[in-house]
């Protein structure tokens, strides 16, 4: 079996390189990636892989089994770039899918979900057997404000008291690892996310108790929160998407009781507190 994972040098892909390579010989796993010089440390072969260069998608799939394609993180017309690697895996003769998508995709109310959507459906209507992770939070989304919640003594969100089951990022490479790797998953819709759900207050009392510093989490309206986003930097259509995704775990979109994830890994999630001391290091 030959294993391709899009997306290799990203946070998430590298994780699960490592993890498949723990399970099978490396000569099994490719990784796909537009740099390859980049990804000299995985321990695996290296293909260039551009989501936006069709013409180059082709030959990097040669031989290529299952393919891991790993949901872009360019918000430039991603449902579209996504598209050109299934037509390619199509041309390529790729014998099965597995698409990082988001928790309940098909049913989300979150903007973030509509290119997962759209690319489960291009998948589908591919005819390429395929697996869908529905992946819910990474709890690792959130360790970026940590430091500036310490020395403020406030964290914010847009969120109120919304439960979120956020699970490590190497839970969820984990998965994929686990269902690229293994027969039995073609065809299956699973829908990830961890065990224990926390409310951005108890991430807020998390943060206080590891610093030892007073950290209280202040919701804000939505579009106070995408206000202020801008104001840090970011981009003005992705604040608003980062934003809206707050708002609508607020209404339970990112809550899930399931524990299909822990159950398909074999093990518990990484809880919430882990993730925060990991980060504060």
């Amino acid at each position: 079996m030959t294993i391709a994972v899009t997306g290799a040098t990203g946070q998430l892909g590298r994780l699960a390189i490592a993890d498949l390579i723990s399970r099978l010989p490396a000569d099994q796993v490719i990784a796909l990636v537009r740099g390859p010089a980049k990804a000299t440390d995985l321990g695996v072969a290296a293909r260039p892989f551009d989501y936006q260069k069709p013409d180059s998608l082709v030959p990097a799939l040669e031989g290529v089994e299952v393919l891991v394609l790993i949901s872009s993180n360019d918000f430039n017309d991603r449902a579209g770039q996504h598209a050109n690697v299934v037509k390619a895996a199509k041309a390529a003769g790729v014998a099965r899918i597995v698409y990082t998508s988001i928790l309940r995709g098909d049913k989300s109310p979150m903007i973030l979900a509509a290119d997962h959507v759209a690319t489960e459906k291009a998948i589908a209507e591919s005819g390429i057997p395929f697996t869908f992770l529905r992946n819910g939070w990474y709890i690792e989304n959130y360790a970026g404000g940590f430091a500036h919640a310490i020395e403020s003594g406030t964290l914010i969100g847009a969120s109120g008291e919304g439960r979120i089951s956020g699970a490590a990022r190497a839970d969820y490479a984990a998965a994929i690892a686990v269902t690229a790797a293994n027969d039995g998953h073609q065809g299956r819709v699973y829908e990830l996310a961890g065990d224990t759900a926390f409310t951005m207050a108890d991430l807020a009392a998390e943060l206080a108790k590891q610093s030892g510093k007073p950290v209280a989490f202040n919701n804000l309206p939505e579009d106070v929160y995408a206000g202020i986003l801008m104001q840090i930097g970011l981009p003005e259509a992705f604040a608003k998407i980062l934003a809206d995704s707050d708002a609508k775990a607020g209404q339970g979109a990112l809550f899930d009781e399931t524990h299909t994830l822990s159950k398909l890994i074999g093990r518990p999630t990484t809880p919430m507190a882990e993730v925060v001391k990991a980060a504060l290091r």
